[in-house]
């Protein structure tokens, strides 16, 4: 009977198309890994994998093989839940992606938590604004911000992510306030570079315009332009969950209040499936608690409100649930 880690690595090298990368996934030597599905080859009595010099293939009977295993596994990962929920606890590995600055900001101290309620679940966090591939990186559930696409992962919308245009008070002191968004052309602005959106976008009445603002200062990082922000270099569009602290202390001020820009979204992604295991149950119900709604680091919406000022559409809560992309439009994260 093949054993269940040689299954598994088979299953790592058919999906990455290669052993080297199965093994980084697995945290193992590639040594072992071909080890493993040669043994699971010359038990079963048939070629799993093509090996060509491009890389590596399921076989016919390799697909075959790997759709029935992925079954039996999530079977036997669906029965280890109800067993651990019998015993009162969640146990097993999360493999979790998030996103820099938001993740260690706003998630991590979340996780914390997580560890100390559950002393028998293992998390493995990778903190990074690169894209990940969900599936093909075996990872249980990512934390997106931004704007998600069709696909086939399962997203949660967890809240509403806003952004504002911030300065610092001896930047206004400078170059003085814009009052309109066409007014930017005539400032220094500080640019996003994680994204291959590079416009501005704002509603003026009952329109949508979008400006491209200028700027000699680019980067890919929301704390370096919040520094640079705060240093009075230039105006910057950041989510307040970055900024917040910023502007409660004072170091920025908002401008163009009255011409809000998109809301995008705080997401919890996970690969497709009904079956959601207990370790990615109980961060989705956690991150819900704390951030549904008008999250605490946002202030400044709840501010906006109080003018009268709306979004394109009002925040809509609930546990509606959509299939979305892998790959979301970054804010600065």
């Amino acid at each position: 009977m093949a054993e269940l880690d040689d299954i598994r690595s088979f299953i790592a090298v058919a999906e990455t198309g290669g052993f080297g990368r199965a093994a980084q996934i697995l945290g193992l030597s590639k040594s072992i890994v071909s080890r493993r599905v040669s043994k699971l080859e010359e038990e079963l009595g048939t070629r799993l994998l093509s090996r060509t010099t491009r890389g590596v293939s399921p076989t016919e009977a390799g697909n075959e093989f790997k759709a029935r295993s992925e079954r039996i596994l999530a079977e036997l990962e669906e029965a280890r839940e109800a067993v651990a929920q019998q015993a009162g606890g969640v146990a097993g590995r999360l493999r979790l992606a998030m996103p820099l600055t938001f993740g260690n900001r706003h998630v991590a101290p979340l996780l914390r938590e997580l560890a100390l309620k559950y002393p028998r679940l293992e998390i493995d966090v990778h903190a990074s604004d690169q894209y990940v591939d969900l599936i093909g990186e075996r990872f249980d559930a990512a934390i997106r911000v931004g704007t998600l696409k069709d696909s086939s992962l399962i997203a949660r919308r967890i809240a509403p992510v806003h952004t504002s245009v911030l300065g610092s008070p001896s930047y206004f002191a400078r170059k003085g306030r814009p009052a309109t968004p066409h007014d930017l052309a005539e400032h220094d602005c500080l640019l996003y570079t994680g994204t291959a959106e590079q416009e501005w976008t704002f509603r003026m009445g009952k329109r949508w315009v979008s400006v491209r603002p200028p700027g000699r200062l680019r980067s890919d990082s929301g704390e370096t332009l919040l520094e640079w922000a705060v240093a009075g270099l230039g105006l910057v569009v950041l989510p307040n969950f970055i900024a917040s602290d910023a502007i409660h202390s004072g170091a920025l001020k908002h401008a163009l209040l009255d011409y809000p820009m998109p809301t995008r979204g705080l997401y919890v992604v996970r690969p497709p499936g009904a079956f959601v295991p207990g370790k990615v149950r109980v961060l989705i119900d956690l991150l819900v608690e704390r951030f549904a709604g008008t999250p605490y680091w946002d202030p400044c919406q709840m501010a906006m409100q109080e003018r009268g000022v709306s979004r394109e559409a009002p925040w809509e809560s609930g546990e509606a649930v959509a299939r979305v992309a892998a790959a979301p439009e970054h804010q600065p994260a």
